[in-house]
């Protein structure tokens, strides 16, 4: 392998590809970028096993090849030299990578041994902008769970029909649900996946994002398609919980709120609940005003008043700051949020309607 390729474009690439490396020891090839040369194009593949990244870019070839060398070390190489023309050279035993008056010479694996990339037949696909299908996964994804015993809850569900997209992630303490109406093209019928929320967030923000990006499903993998980028994912399996039986069909308290208000006070009154997460909301339906209040043993006390129009009966209920200040912060600080209360031992629900409608259900705390 022999060619010539711009030191920008080869780092924005390796940035790139750079989540699919591999850090099993048992498998040092895993560790690896491999990267082939035909044709005008280096084309860089990385995988874990769990995920797959392929990602092509222009370059002056003039001897085709393939190598595989070190992801991290080739990384700290390229981008730390100057923005000029970046030779590289070598086999299966060593590659010489030289640009201006520096020059290294890499360990090189055997590129056989490297994973083939996955063949897919996609049975599912649909197009969706990128930027808003980036919106509304950073609304959600927090909300994903870490237990890794319960894969479905490490997953956003995502359903495309008649021009509705939906995304929704619970932990079983809190649930997320967003959606919007937007041309989709490129879906027939209803679209219905569980993606991992990890992968979700980090694939919207590879830099080689476009425009538009195609997602697409086989029984066992997701695959996201931009530019030309490919992402495979392998797709969590099983039935999502039907979170439409979690919601309550009424309500006795309804609470309008601005967001940016209610962040600002619960970041203050949160300095004494260090050791307790806990916040009392109390709901004075007559006066118009939400008190809230925390308390440490420890540390002492605090309370602050908001002016709220509420409407229905007064009510308190205690909440976990941190899950209250993940809400307004995916809600948009700026918007007003709706707090619905049907009694202080059920969930609370907060709510924003915008270009993008927003639902978050919250488990109350111990008062």
């Amino acid at each position: 392998m022999r060619i010539t390729v711009s030191q920008s474009a080869l780092a924005k690439a390796l940035a790139v590809v750079g989540k699919g490396i591999g850090n099993q020891a048992t498998l040092p090839v895993l560790a690896g970028v491999y990267l082939r040369a035909q044709e005008g194009t280096i084309e860089l593949q990385t995988t874990n096993l769990n995920i797959s990244i392929r990602h092509a870019i222009p370059a002056n070839v003039e001897e085709e090849g393939a190598v595989v060398v070190s992801g991290k070390t080739l990384t700290n190489v390229v981008k730390n030299l100057p923005d000029s023309a970046v030779s590289m050279e070598g086999d299966k035993t060593g590659v010489r990578v030289t640009c201006d008056q520096s020059s290294f010479r890499l360990n090189a694996l055997d590129p056989q041994d490297f994973p083939e990339f996955p063949s897919y037949e996609l049975s599912q696909q649909v197009e969706l902008s990128s930027s808003l299908l980036t919106s509304m996964v950073d609304k959600v994804y927090k909300v994903t769970s870490k237990d890794t015993s319960r894969p479905i809850l490490a997953g956003v569900l995502v359903t495309v029909e008649d021009n509705t997209i939906r995304l929704v992630a619970t932990d079983s303490y809190r649930l997320a649900v967003c959606d919007t109406n937007s041309e989709t093209s490129g879906v027939e019928g209803a679209f219905e996946a569980i993606v991992p929320g990890a992968i979700f967030h980090d694939v919207l923000g590879l830099p080689s994002m476009t425009d538009t990006v195609q997602v697409g499903l086989t029984d066992s993998q997701v695959v996201f398609s931009f530019g030309s980028t490919t992402y495979v994912s392998r797709r969590i399996e099983g039935n999502f919980p039907n979170f439409r039986q979690l919601l309550p069909t009424s309500c006795n308290t309804t609470v309008r709120v601005d967001g940016g208000l209610l962040a600002q006070a619960l970041r203050r009154v949160s300095v004494i609940a260090l050791s307790n997460p806990s916040v009392r909301f109390d709901i004075d339906a007559d006066a118009g005003l939400l008190k809230l209040s925390a308390s440490s043993p420890d540390q002492g006390e605090s309370t602050e008043l908001l002016d709220v129009e509420v409407e229905g009966d007064s009510m308190a209920i205690a909440l976990n700051y941190h899950y209250v200040l993940d809400c307004v912060s995916a809600a948009a600080t700026d918007a007003e949020l709706t707090l619905e209360l049907l009694s202080s031992m059920q969930p609370a629900i907060f709510k924003s309607y915008a270009s993008i409608n927003y639902l978050y259900l919250l488990m109350p705390v111990r008062m």
